[in-house]
């Protein structure tokens, strides 16, 4: 019987954690996760990070992504590139110490402005060829060119 009442305690923590039954809804729709720890700190951009050694090591932290980040909506655009390179050694167990207890140690060579991945996007760098095409596509003769 204790069994019962602690999973049905855990069940309500998860549901009032979120925000009540409208906010987990909204997180299992969002990120298909629905998990409640403690509060380790929140980046620069409005990311929060959480821990719970309750859980499997690897997913016993976790973030949950701002819905604004760089003047862009991302309520349903989350992509690991929006975590800071000091936040992605904690959350990946590279260290045991957040940043927000341990800052990292500012380098001349660390770049501060942090992007997105813009890969498979219009403002992604794509080069220019040089080398000339072996194969060259058939354009169909039209009215103006004949």
């Amino acid at each position: 019987m204790a069994e019962y009442v602690q999973v049905l305690r855990r069940a309500l923590e998860q549901l009032w954690g979120h925000g009540g039954l409208r906010g987990a809804m909204w997180q299992l729709l969002r990120v298909n996760d629905l998990k409640t720890g403690t509060l380790v700190g929140v980046d620069k951009y409005g990311n929060k990070y959480y821990e719970d050694k309750r859980y499997f090591f690897g997913r016993h932290r976790w973030v949950v992504y701002t819905t604004e980040m760089h003047g862009k909506n991302t309520f349903w655009d989350v992509d690991g590139s929006m975590v800071p390179p000091e936040w992605h050694r904690w959350l990946h167990c590279m260290t045991e110490d957040p940043p927000t207890t341990h800052p990292p140690v500012a380098r001349k060579f660390i770049w501060e402005n942090h992007q997105f991945n813009q890969s498979g996007t219009p403002g992604q760098y794509v080069p220019y060829s040089t080398t000339r095409k072996k194969i060259h596509e058939w354009i169909p003769p039209t009215p103006a060119n004949k």
